[in-house]
């Protein structure tokens, strides 16, 4: 077996990858069953998540809004504008 130090070191990296991906989800699921107990949502599936958005007044969707967002926002900007304003700056 040619090589075989380097498909240890490639299964070795692909276990560390799989496990942060793993963490990433557990933790979004982890945020997101905050956000059902915290709004009261008993069911856990999307349509009663928009029948309870559908109930909330303006103030609080704008809170729920602004949670999801900060949680679920990417950290990279692919757009030009972004990185246009960023290189000004």
């Amino acid at each position: 077996m040619k090589n075989s130090s380097l498909k240890g070191a490639f299964g070795a990296l692909a276990a560390v990858g799989v496990a942060l991906a793993v963490k990433k989800m557990a933790d979004r699921k982890k945020m997101i069953r905050g956000i059902f107990e915290e709004y009261d949502i008993k069911e856990r599936t999307p349509f009663a998540f928009a029948d309870k958005i559908r109930e909330l007044d303006d103030e609080k969707y704008a809170e729920l809004k602004s949670k999801i967002k900060e949680k679920f926002a990417s950290n990279r900007c692919c757009k030009r504008v972004c990185k246009d304003e960023n290189a000004e700056a």
